[in-house]
């Protein structure tokens, strides 16, 4: 069930809200809650009911297995701990990894072992590893005892369970058991509705329109067509920007869904393509699993306690994990690898900037910029290994951006001048431009603190005028369904699914 799609946005949130709303009214914050939950599975089951199940037994499972946990004395709990995080990671295993694995044992060897049948669940590796921490805050003695129904809602929240943010329990659960004290005002429907629509416009006018030019070039590339450098780096900006707004789109309709709801999800998207350095700019792509990989996977191995060696393995080896934690393919494990390279680099930069003795704006006025644009440059570049079915179709796109070919692509890849203008203006708005939390930030959209850029102050000026905020949520509320109706009847066959559901 698409966010962007006219299901959604006419019946299903509407019903939703208004059923969430009804019961707070009425002092039933337990069935307010109740009711998100039932929402929730529904709106997880409407893809494949079967995978409810499994979705539910993860929860049951993982609930019981943190409770005890959290009860066992500290010298038992370490076979506990390694059995529940084994068993979730062999569920992700299966279904993510099984048939990647059946090749590779193929290709290896002279098995011959059939591919299995297999439909991922989509949100898998995001809930997954929303119980894994879980599991090991509860065996530190870190997680409290969350009552079943508040956890099962940490879980299967709607706006953040396909794709994100990966929340932690922590930051949810004590908003959850406050419903009663957090019935959404009229500031926060209005932010939602503004956060929402901005992220429909991004999907559906922007991700979804250049979403086809990245389609023919990649799809070129994997026939062996040769490349110009014109369709090389069209194809290549097209998908950076495709991703960039489809990632941020969901973001931005999970933010505004959630103040809907009267609950703040942590921001996951910070206008990455601003960043000035690699370690920048994963402080500002996909936050939370960032913050994951950090607290879960880079501190347990070593973190930069153990010299600068130590640090840059377990730099690598992070972000291999984070790469093959977005796909079963050698692309996406070099796509990791590539940006534990680039951050390897980043920090050793940094220790060597440090011992010359050079302060960080040592490149004066025009020091950011470059340092921006080397980023975007190394950034976009990694992409083409995301974006690429096989490493000839990812070798064909480097080529065409090096001009290492000659002639002209496929029919079906032919892009224009027009189609490079339009993806550079694009771009310069992820670069100028606010985004939609700055936006929004009057109205407190996400658990952190969001700093008030002038536009903000603008949308503060004119929240706080008498019948302002009626108004705002009118326009956001009117804008989302002229959007929604408008594309969906006349682009129909160019409405896709979040690149990030397939994760």
């Amino acid at each position: 069930m698409l966010f962007s799609s006219e299901f959604f946005v006419l019946v299903f949130l509407p019903t939703v809200w208004l059923g969430y709303q009804s019961m707070l009214r009425m002092a039933w914050p337990r069935a307010a809650a109740a009711w998100l939950v039932i929402s929730s599975l529904v709106f997880y089951s409407w893809f494949e009911p079967l995978h409810l199940l499994l979705l539910l037994g993860m929860i049951v499972g993982n609930y019981g297995a943190g409770l005890v946990l959290a009860r066992l004395p500290q010298g038992r709990r370490r076979l506990l701990l390694t059995l529940a995080i084994g068993a979730d990671l062999g569920i992700l295993a299966y279904y993510k990894y099984a048939n990647f694995l059946i090749a590779n044992l193929n290709a290896l060897s002279p098995l011959e072992l059939g591919f299995q049948t297999i439909v991922l669940p989509i949100g898998i590796s995001f809930f997954t590893f929303q119980l894994v921490a879980w599991l090991v805050d509860a065996h530190k003695g870190a997680a409290r005892d969350y009552g079943f129904l508040d956890f099962c809602l940490f879980v299967c929240f709607f706006p953040q369970l396909i794709a994100g943010p990966i929340v932690h329990h922590a930051e949810m659960i004590p908003q959850f058991r406050q419903l009663a004290s957090r019935r959404p005002g009229a500031a926060d429907i209005a932010g939602g509705l503004i956060l929402f629509t901005i992220g429909l416009f991004k999907k559906i006018v922007i991700a979804d329109h250049v979403a086809p030019i990245a389609d023919s070039v990649f799809a070129a590339a994997e026939t062996g067509a040769s490349l110009d450098p014109l369709s090389a780096w069209c194809g290549t900006l097209a998908f950076t920007v495709q991703i960039y707004f489809d990632f941020s789109a969901y973001s931005d309709m999970a933010l505004g869904m959630g103040l809907l709801f009267g609950i703040r999800l942590p921001i996951n998207f910070a206008s990455p393509y601003k960043a000035v350095s690699i370690i920048d700019f994963w402080r500002r792509w996909h936050i939370t699993l960032s913050r994951f990989l950090r607290d879960y996977v880079y501190i347990p191995l070593g973190g930069n306690r153990r010299g600068p060696s130590r640090r840059h393995v377990n730099l690598l080896a992070t972000m291999l994990i984070g790469g093959l934690w977005h796909g079963a393919a050698w692309t996406f494990v070099a796509w990791g690898a590539l940006h534990g390279l680039y951050l390897v680099v980043n920090h050793a930069w940094q220790v060597r900037r440090d011992r010359l003795g050079l302060p960080a704006g040592c490149l004066g006025p025009a020091g950011p910029w470059l340092a921006r644009s080397l980023t975007f440059f190394c950034v976009a570049a990694a992409w083409v290994f995301f974006r690429a079915e096989s490493f000839g179709g990812a070798a064909a796109i480097l080529a065409g951006l090096a001009g290492a070919t000659a002639g002209a692509p496929t029919a079906n890849a032919t892009v224009g001048a027009g189609e490079l203008v339009l993806l550079l203006a694009i771009l310069a708005g992820t670069w100028f431009l606010p985004n939609a939390p700055e936006i929004a930030a009057a109205f407190r959209p996400a658990l952190e603190p969001v700093p008030e850029k002038p536009v903000a102050r603008l949308v503060r000026r004119l929240v706080e005028a008498p019948t302002a905020v009626p108004l705002v949520a009118g326009v956001a509320t009117s804008s989302a369904l002229v959007l929604v109706l408008a594309y969906q009847g006349f682009n129909i066959d160019r409405m896709q699914a979040f690149i990030y559901f397939q994760f």
